[in-house]
């Protein structure tokens, strides 16, 4: 049976895993599927039509699944995917994608969220990517995997991030970023390859010449 805390509000039709643990003071709506595995610390609420992966945790006042940004929307039953073992830190916010885009925002497995980060309706992002404290994305974002985005950095509806990209904090991104790519500055310019991230993810040194 899953860990329910008894201040948690949890709606009859959730499916909840036998092993979740669910926090003090959290709400979890009808259309919320938490997978096995899955914590959420306190004080978290899931919205909407949306799919927890195995062994995610979530950290208080995260508001997972909430209704898009967007004037376009009204009420449409569009969906929120998180993948596995995703960290989701204090206060994230994720929403539900629009009929206008994809009619789903979907995250890939073993994201870190750090508190504050923003993921906007409709963005589709990659496996293994890190948000510092306030990134934000735009909707219809598309973030390749391994993509690092720095604190209080914002990107542009629309955008897309290649794999393996940096951005550095406090940018503004306007454009796309190549794979691999290094970005940075008040509205972000291409300064170079992201050769610290490739080294340490093991890359070969021929590889990074490649590059």
């Amino acid at each position: 049976m899953p860990k329910i805390d008894p201040t948690a509000r949890v709606a009859d039709r959730a499916r909840i895993a036998d092993d979740v643990e669910i926090g003090p003071y959290c709400i979890i709506g009808p259309g919320a599927e938490l997978r096995s595995g899955v914590r959420l610390l306190s004080h978290v609420n899931i919205d909407g039509i949306t799919v927890v992966g195995q062994r995610t945790v979530i950290y208080p006042f995260a508001s997972i699944g909430t209704p898009p940004q967007s004037f376009s929307y009204h009420g449409e039953p569009t969906r929120l995917v998180i993948g596995t073992d995703c960290c989701i830190r204090e206060s994230v916010t994720m929403n539900t994608g629009t009929v206008q885009g994809v009619g789903v925002t979907e995250v890939g497995a073993r994201g870190y969220f750090m508190p504050y980060s923003h993921v906007a309706h409709d963005c589709r992002i990659g496996s293994d990517v890190v948000f510092a404290n306030d990134a934000t994305l735009g909707g219809h974002c598309i973030i390749g995997d391994h993509v690092n985005i720095g604190g209080l950095a914002a990107v542009h509806q629309h955008t897309r991030i290649g794999a393996h990209a940096l951005i550095s904090g406090v940018t503004g991104v306007r454009g796309d970023v190549i794979p691999f790519g290094l970005a940075a500055g008040a509205f972000a310019r291409l300064r170079g390859i992201n050769v610290v991230g490739m080294r340490r993810r093991k890359f070969a040194p021929e590889s990074i010449r490649a590059v």
